[in-house]
């Protein structure tokens, strides 16, 4: 008969199997990276050949973002990197931050990526220049094939993977594509309407400065959230408290909050117990509901369990409610 965990080893064992599964997690959005970063390399010097030959800005302002491409690669890579490292004593919470920051810093860089092409396609507008060559265009088909292709892969290791930074990545790959299509249609539109619509292509780049602005945006936004400890969206939340008022001795719980830091979720709840039991007790109770939260929800690294004396709600006179919502039952 096997002989049962002691609750300082069943602890041990969940720590064992939560750093394997982060390095397991971050390994796979470094590999998401590394894929990004060589395919942006190959893309970024065909599209750079071929808009200096062809005479077409769209496919040279692509080439530019898919340069920022390349770093942002390099960005998330090393942001996950660190994210992945182990708590230490100068870090008690573990090194999670610099993934949103890794993804903050992508953001910025679509940001300016997008004013640098939107700059240089106003010049562009106002410089008479000749029609694109018609093979650019089969060039930006091709690379719209790529990059989405790109974008969804990437996207789909970000989301099973729980990583802001990686999900970042791929945003970087679908703007890459919608410059490439804007840059298809406007040197379609060069060649079709001939002499005089010289200038399609330089407008199709300014309205993908657009789209790559509002993308830089869109990623921006949750990563401020997370660097503010803003509560996680989602039935994460629900869930980690549902798994704590089901611990055997939990009569109530009273608090709970919860904040993001990189990959992983920590916790700090309070939950209400007997008044009458012994200390031992309410440390044996904690422990259960620490290990119920991280069984139930895998993405808690970290839970603080504040026990507190359950009280019955006493009616108050204004709206005939407990100053606490307490769950019924319990021992």
């Amino acid at each position: 008969m096997a002989k049962p965990l002691r609750s300082h080893e069943r602890r041990v064992t969940l720590d064992e199997v939560e750093r394997v599964r982060n390095l397991n997690t971050a390994a796979r959005g470094i590999r998401a990276a590394q894929a990004g970063l060589m395919t942006n390399v190959g893309l970024v010097l065909v599209k750079l050949i071929a808009g200096i030959v062809g005479n077409t800005y769209a496919l040279i302002a692509d080439a530019v973002e898919s340069s920022v491409d390349i770093f942002s690669s390099l960005i998330v890579w090393g942001g996950l990197s660190i994210a992945s490292r182990p708590a230490d004593e100068h870090h008690p919470f573990g090194h999670g931050r610099a993934e949103a920051l890794a993804e903050a810093a992508v953001s910025l860089m679509l940001l300016g990526a997008a004013c640098g092409i939107a700059i240089v396609a106003v010049r562009e507008i106002v410089t008479p220049h000749q029609v694109p060559a018609p093979f650019t265009l089969a060039v930006a088909g091709g690379v719209i094939l790529v990059k989405e292709a790109l974008f969804r892969k990437v996207f789909n290791v970000g989301a099973e993977t729980g990583s802001t930074a990686v999900k970042a990545d791929a945003w970087h790959h679908r703007s890459d594509a919608i410059t490439s299509a804007a840059a298809f249609l406007g040197i379609g539109v060069a060649l079709w309407g001939g002499p005089g619509w010289e200038s399609a292509d330089d407008y199709a780049a300014l309205v993908a400065a657009a789209f790559i602005a509002a993308n830089g945006l869109l990623v921006l936004r949750p990563t401020i959230h997370d660097l503010m400890d803003r509560t996680p969206e989602g039935p994460v939340v629900a869930q980690v408290a549902a798994a704590a008022a089901a611990v055997p001795g939990v009569r109530a719980v009273e608090k709970l909050k919860m904040r993001k830091l990189g990959m992983e979720y920590y916790v700090d709840i309070h939950v209400q117990a007997d008044p009458l039991i012994s200390l031992r007790d309410a440390h044996t109770i904690s422990g259960k509901v620490k290990h119920a939260i991280r069984e139930a929800v895998p993405v808690v690294s970290g839970a603080s369990i504040h026990m507190e004396p359950f009280e019955e709600a006493v009616p108050n006179q204004a709206d005939g409610t407990g100053p606490r919502a307490a769950r019924e039952g319990g021992p």
